[in-house]
């Protein structure tokens, strides 16, 4: 089939490729539309079933016609009916899944704020008459629309307005708005969603020649008028997805804007007058009508017969009315029309389903307390007069007119044809476009899983679940679930309308948010040294941490081995600045800590350290760390390096929500100190050392003490502290001084830089918890073995009236337990499920539990985990299995602390 233009019709020749091939358009084409002008009927294929799709709708409604765009730009899953063609634009079709770019996106997205007393969605006639009755008054009025033009589908129907061309009288009455000074248009703008308290969100597409490719619109309005149309929806036969079968509207708006005939040869089946439209309007445009199949008279569409074999693009070659087969390689379908009630809905609109129009509409056209009001087509009003008035009267304010009662009985309205063959196969009756929903789905889904609600049936099949969010396929979805379990529509509904209304990218939402000033790259002041040395790296929250320093031939379990050798034997030194650091100070500082943590912080001298844990409301570990006193009223709090900014975040939401009352100031200083992590046997000579004024014996220096000190000439807040079981300082300086400190650690020849991997193999030999490693949000510190961290003396913390709930005290609850695998050498993975059988059961298999840790460990030369195991402590000594994947390992429960259970290295 060869496409073509309408006679005269004329533009800009612009060049582009699909699918590898060179093809011309003109200026103000859409992609879908050039594609139909150069004869391309095959454009995408569905993604379940490899059918071949078209081009099905002509504006955000379609569903089959899903393209990737690789130049000018990258965005994948583009709706080929909304993308603006491009001179130069390359473009492929998709089987439901795009590709994102490797090459970065250079082209800058922005996000403003605008206020108004009036916002009208759609710029249709009734969104235009909205508009201009609300200018009137004197109010400040923001006007949405998607297109890049004003009008709505006034372009599409050829209609007239006030005595002008639809199109022209649009352009004329936007002209007039731009030009008030209280009223912003806003065109080639999709309103996304409605949210509390007239608060909307909008994307404009500035196209490739703006600065801005995209803006976010957050407006806030007094008043909404939803102006947003209707769409037209298929109907239920065999075929009905073939490229060529085509909404009626969407052929007429590609003859009457585009000047594009979508074929050659048409048949219309229809439900109604707009088929009878369409036909005429493509008749005068060129196109032969070979025949109106109108289901009121009784003419049904029967099946769809496909250009299939060598050379054939799956298109409509011959459509069968009732028995008879008709050459056309067009089919145009028009089973009704939806409102487009997505963001009433969203604003709490309550939906009523109209036997007449057979479509939900508004059951009355306000919706949250009266901000909102709902006109013209979206309110079932599809007379160009009727929406003009309803519009007029929407934005003045004024009583909305009643809906037009029509006469006589509702028509009978056709949703499904049966088979032809009278065998009830209905695997070819589509009803989803993208997603393959078939009316065979949905009565497996009814009649076969037992299903009733439209939302179960929406999970069940996905129906209505993809980009378009079941534009078209909605109402026809709830009308099969219907017809299978004999139920009424009114009393089924729709689904539930959630924001995006369109699909919006990534890039739009993030606006400047991105890279680097989303997700900063943090470094500590060693980082450079640690790059020179060849540190691989980690990311921790948002830092860049040493993760382990490879020698020469080392892989990384050899230098991670290494590494703890050295620790364990001699000396090792950590950049441990990343950890959060908050300044918490006031007079109730001391009250404040012993509310927030659950042992007691108040009772802790100046000059002592205490470790400590809190828990969220409901008991459970959220973050750990130490208490170190400064002053009477002061406190150094650390926290675990990505849980800084949450429990500063928390902190300050319990200051000022719950205890305003109290004289507390926190102040995150986690990048004024640099802190070197000394630990080892030898790290009390090395400490010596460099500070010669510090009496570091374990008398004058005892563990969680801190002393001020110079350090390497340098002045230092030394901590006695030890996250490896071994003889540990923490020395910290100014964070300007943080490479000095280092480098004067380095220079003493007795120190190995160990990083966080033989950090966590340390603490784990010896059983410290890893939060949000460890632990997982269902976690109490008893279920850590904790129990002695949880005060009896204090009255009250937060997540104490949780521990005496019965579950958390329960037995059976999972503990943090060692695991020795019966292989010594046998690593087993994080996340491995544990079991008690020695040979996998029939599912559902019971599972015990999971591994959270896994090492191998020079101390005990040998491979161990730590896991969560139900009633584990109770375990210690029992033979259980973990599932890794490859079949069950056997291993023994054992206590945790596995490394010098006795303590007596911490003290040197």
């Amino acid at each position: 089939m060869t496409g073509r233009r309408k006679d005269g019709h004329a533009g800009e020749t612009l060049r582009f490729t699909f699918d590898g091939r060179s093809y011309e358009g003109r200026r103000g084409d859409t992609l879908a539309s050039a594609l139909l002008a150069a004869g391309v009927r095959r454009v995408a294929t569905s993604v379940t079933l490899g059918r071949p799709r078209g081009v099905f709708g002509s504006w955000t409604e379609e569903p089959s016609a899903v393209v990737q765009i690789d130049r000018p730009y990258s965005e994948p899953m583009a709706q080929a009916t909304t993308v603006p063609l491009l001179d130069g634009m390359a473009a492929s079709g998709l089987a439901g899944r795009g590709r994102l770019s490797a090459e970065p996106d250079t082209a800058r997205y922005d996000a403003t704020h605008a206020h108004c007393d009036v916002l009208v969605v759609g710029a249709g006639p009734a969104g235009l008459a909205a508009a201009r009755a609300a200018a009137a008054t004197g109010a400040r009025v923001v006007l949405a629309d998607d297109r890049p033009e004003p009008g709505g589908t006034l372009a599409d129907t050829g209609g007239a307005v006030e005595g002008r061309p639809g199109a022209a009288w649009a352009r004329a009455v936007a002209g007039e708005l731009r030009a008030l000074p209280d009223v912003r248009v806003l065109l080639r703008t999709s309103v996304l969603g409605y949210y509390d308290h007239t608060y909307l969100v909008a994307v404009e597409r500035r196209g490739e020649e703006a600065v801005t490719r995209e803006r976010v619109w957050r407006i806030r309005a007094r008043r909404v008028v939803l102006a947003t149309g209707a769409h037209e929806r298929s109907v239920a036969f065999h075929g009905n997805d073939l490229p060529g079968v085509m909404l009626a509207s969407a052929a007429r708006a590609y003859a009457n804007r585009h000047g594009v005939l979508p074929g050659r040869r048409a048949v219309v089946f229809t439900c109604g007058d707009s088929g009878h439209d369409a036909a005429r309007d493509l008749a005068a445009a060129g196109v032969e009508i070979a025949e109106i199949a109108d289901a009121r008279e009784g003419g049904l569409v029967t099946g769809v017969l496909g250009a299939d074999g060598p050379g054939g693009d799956g298109g409509v070659r011959a459509v069968r009315v009732g028995a008879r087969e008709v050459e056309a390689d067009l089919l145009l379908v028009s089973g009704g029309w939806n409102p487009v009630v997505h963001l009433f809905g969203q604003a709490g609109g309550a939906l009523a389903y109209d036997d007449h129009l057979a479509a939900f509409r508004p059951a009355e056209p306000f919706a949250a307390g009266g901000a909102v009001r709902v006109a013209g087509a979206a309110r079932g009003l599809f007379t160009l007069a009727g929406c003009l008035a309803d519009g007029e009267a929407a934005g003045s304010g004024a009583e909305p007119p009643p809906l037009p009662v029509p006469a006589g009985p509702p028509p009978e309205h056709v949703w499904i044809v049966p088979p032809l063959s009278g065998a009830g196969d209905y695997t070819r009756h589509f009803v989803d476009l993208q997603r393959d929903v078939t009316v065979a789905d949905i009565a497996l889904a009814t009649t076969g899983a037992g299903l009733r609600s439209v939302e179960h049936v929406k999970r069940y099949t996905t129906a209505g679940t993809a980009h378009d969010q079941g534009k078209t396929s909605g109402t026809l979805t709830t009308a099969v679930i219907a017809h299978t379990l004999g139920a009424g529509l009114a009393e089924l509904g729709t689904t539930t309308f959630r924001a995006p209304y369109v699909p919006v990218s990534f890039a739009a939402l993030a606006g400047r948010d991105r890279g680097a000033l989303h997700d900063p790259v943090r470094v500590t002041a060693l980082h450079d040294w640690h790059v020179e040395h060849g540190a691989r790296f980690e990311d921790v929250g948002q830092w860049k941490r040493p993760w382990y320093y490879p020698r020469p031939g080392e892989d990384m379990e050899a230098a991670v081995l290494r590494e703890c050798r050295a620790v364990r034997e001699a000396a090792g030194a950590l950049d441990a600045s990343t950890l959060g650091k908050i300044d918490v100070q006031g007079p109730d500082a001391a009250e404040f800590l012993d509310r927030l943590y659950t042992n007691l912080m108040s009772g802790l001298k100046v000059g002592a350290i205490r470790y400590g844990v809190m828990c969220r409301a409901d008991g459970m570990v959220f973050d750990d760390g130490t208490v170190i006193r400064l002053a009477p009223d002061r406190f150094l709090v650390t926290t675990t390096t990505g849980n800084a900014a949450a429990v500063l975040d928390w902190m300050e939401e319990w200051l000022q929500t719950e205890w305003p009352g109290l004289r507390v100031r926190c102040t995150s200083v986690t990048e004024q100190w640099a802190t070197v992590a000394l630990a080892g046997p030898g790290s009390r000579a090395v400490l010596a050392g460099l500070a010669p004024g510090l009496a570091v014996d374990a008398r004058s220096f005892p563990f969680m003490t801190w002393r001020d000190a110079e350090v390497a000439g340098m002045e230092a807040r030394v901590c006695r502290i030890s996250f490896s079981g071994e003889l540990a300082y923490e020395i910290n300086v100014a964070w300007w001084h943080g490479l000095a400190l280092w480098k004067a650690v380095m220079g003493t020849g007795a120190v190995t830089p160990y990083g966080t991997e033989t950090m966590h193999v340390l603490r784990a030999e010896k059983g410290y918890p890893i939060i949000g490693q460890d632990t997982d949000g269902t976690v109490t510190p008893a279920d850590l073995g904790m129990s002695w961290i949880i005060s009896r003396s204090k009255a009250d913390f937060v997540g104490r009236r949780s521990f005496t709930r019965p579950d958390t005290a329960r037995a059976g609850r999972r503990h943090l337990v060692a695991l020795l695998p019966d292989d010594p050498a046998e690593l087993l993975p994080e996340g491995a499920q544990v079991i008690a059988a020695d040979r996998l059961p029939e599912p559902p298999v019971p599972m015990l539990g999971h591994v959270t840790s896994a090492y191998r460990s020079a101390a005990l030369g040998r491979a161990f985990a730590l896991a969560l195991v139900a009633g584990g402590r109770d375990r210690i000594g029992e033979r259980l299995h973990a599932y890794t994947g490859a079949g069950l390992v056997p291993v023994t429960v054992a206590h945790p602390v596995l490394y010098d259970p006795e303590g007596t290295r911490r003290d040197g």
